[in-house]
C-alpha cells in the first residue's frame, strides 16, 4: 500500500512497518541534495515530528514522520551519497523504516491519485 503526505513524503507499508522517504516532486522541488541527516534506530516519533533533515544547494528542509511509531531500520546509502534522493527518491532512496504504532493511521493519508491532484 502506496500512501502521501501533504508535506511530501511516501509510505510503503508492509505488515505494519512503513518504508519513508520522500517524493520526487519534493526531491525536484530542493534541487540537488548536498546532505542527509537521519534518525537513530530505536528513537520514537509522533505524527509531524522532525524525523530527518535533508540540505540541498538552494534550501534545508525537515523531513517529517508520518504517522506514530519507532525507527527500525535507516538507510545509510543516501547519507553517503544525497544524490541518490533526486535521481530515485521513491525507489532506493527511501531514508527509513517505520514500525506503525497504529497502522490504520494510515487510512487517513492520500493515495496517489489524490497527491498527484494535491501537486498539480
Amino acid at each position: 500500500m502506496l500512501k502521501f503526505t501533504e508535506e511530501h513524503e511516501w509510505l510503503k507499508i508492509e505488515n505494519g512497518v512503513a518504508t519513508v522517504g520522500i517524493t520526487t516532486h519534493a526531491a525536484d522541488q530542493l534541487g540537488d541534495l548536498v546532505y542527509v541527516e537521519l534518525p537513530a534506530v530505536g528513537a520514537t516519533f509522533s505524527k509531524n515530528d522532525n524525523a530527518a533533515t535533508v540540505e540541498s544547494v538552494k534550501a534545508a528542509s525537515d523531513v517529517y514522520c508520518p504517522l506514530d511509531g519507532e525507527i527500525t531500520e535507516v538507510n545509510e546509502a543516501i547519507v553517503a551519497d544525497p544524490a541518490m534522493v533526486n535521481s530515485d527518491a521513491q525507489g532506493a532512496a527511501w531514508f527509513f523504516k517505520l514500525k506503525l504504532a497504529n497502522p490504520a493511521d494510515a487510512d487517513a493519508l492520500m493515495d496517489e491519485a489524490a497527491y498527484k491532484e494535491f501537486i498539480a
